[in-house]
């Protein structure tokens, strides 16, 4: 019996696969626990028209994750947090700090995974931060000062 998976099965199927399968294993298994559905050739094509419109809402999110990189460019975010006389941080400043500030000053939001920290900054000063979506590189200038 020709299946849709609606979840993904281990070691059968992942989610929107369309698989053969035994009829018993459909019938006792996949069916009742909502794993799969059988495939017809109406919902085969309305799986195509919404595997198509979720591609299609990937590729605008990417576009507007590229918009957002572009857009950074060439800033400077400052953030100020307590340190010691010699420069030294009390608390490292973490990619999502880094993520707060750039919503504060620069009203965009973008996620921990496209900024890319080699390590938690520590120290007073400027410091160079590259923010990354998959067609677009942006490095960043972090300003931290003493304060607070």
């Amino acid at each position: 019996m020709k299946v849709i998976f609606l979840k993904d099965v281990r070691k059968v199927g992942q989610r929107g696969d369309i698989k053969n399968v035994a009829d018993g294993y459909a019938a006792n298994f996949l069916f009742p626990q909502k794993l799969a559905e059988p495939a017809t050739e109406a919902k085969i094509a309305q799986f195509e028209k919404e595997k198509q419109a979720h591609a299609a809402e990937l590729a605008k999110q990417e576009e507007q994750q590229d918009k957002k990189v572009a857009s950074l460019r060439g800033k400077k975010v400052t953030i100020s947090a307590r340190a010691t006389e010699k420069g030294g941080l009390f608390k490292a400043i973490t990619a999502k700090d880094v993520v707060k500030a750039i919503l504060g000053e620069h009203a965009l939001e973008i996620s921990e995974d496209m900024l890319h920290l080699s390590d938690p900054i520590k120290t007073v000063g400027e410091h160079k931060v590259v923010v990354q979506s998959k067609n677009q590189k942006a490095e960043l200038a972090i300003l931290i000062t003493a304060g607070l």
